[in-house]
């Protein structure tokens, strides 16, 4: 079985990365500045699992960055079996401090990008394959005075889902929609904001990226899902 995995440097794409391995997936894993990370990721699977792994920095708001890692993909490791759509960029500021040019790219990168990856690896997809896109609460009902180019990315992922699960009839399309998640990014923020913001969400508890990763192996295998699902992990979800 032969996966890729956008965004799997750190955090729920790198736990992510181990489980698929662990469960013989051949991967291939994009990253967009944290090459070292990704390379430390790449020598832990090859040397506890036998599988392939490849490693290759991608921009996503670049088409033929996207084609190429589609070609290696093919190329190097075959039809592709699973995407898992998990990389995403926020460039949080206030609603009259934001600029174009950053709404347009928080845009490029969550939803085109998204689109872009989704419409090249289904050409490459073997019949029955899968679709996971990270969307978030934020696209539902927990977005902030700081993110609503994030927010919007994140409703245009969800709808995005739903769209794709119309047309690719062969293929399922489910997407993730967590709140906050305890991964690197997240702890490396204004911690008093934080607790404010998920004060004002009503959530308990950041979330483990283990409840995550375990919520997808566990949609990777259940095959009564229906395409088009969008599956939503609120704080207070256990292990």
């Amino acid at each position: 079985m032969n996966c890729l995995i956008t965004g799997a440097s750190v955090g729920i794409g790198h736990d992510l990365a181990l489980k698929m391995a662990s469960m013989n997936y051949n991967l291939l894993l994009t990253y967009y500045s944290n090459q070292k990370a990704c390379e430390l990721l790449q020598k832990e699977i090859l040397t506890k699992y036998q599988v392939k792994c490849i490693i290759e920095k991608c921009d996503l708001s670049i088409e033929e960055d996207i084609i190429r890692i589609i070609s290696r993909f093919k190329k190097e490791i075959g039809n592709l079996d699973i995407l898992i759509n998990n990389a995403s960029i926020s460039l949080d500021n206030l609603f009259q401090d934001k600029t174009k040019k950053e709404f347009l790219k928080v845009l490029d990168v969550n939803i085109v990008g998204t689109f872009l990856i989704s419409k090249y690896a289904y050409k490459i997809m073997n019949k029955d394959g899968l679709i996971i896109n990270m969307a978030s609460t934020d696209g539902i009902d927990t977005y902030s005075i700081y993110n609503i180019d994030y927010a919007v990315s994140k409703a245009g992922i969800i709808q995005l889902t739903k769209s794709m699960s119309l047309i690719l009839d062969d293929i399922k399309t489910i997407a993730i929609a967590p709140n906050w998640v305890d991964t690197e990014s997240t702890r490396e923020m204004n911690q008093d904001y934080l607790k404010e913001e998920m004060k004002r969400i009503d959530q308990k508890k950041l979330i483990p990226v283990s409840t995550i990763v375990n919520k997808i192996i566990h949609l990777i295998g259940d095959k009564n899902i229906k395409s088009g699902s969008i599956i939503r992990i609120d704080g207070e979800e256990n292990e």
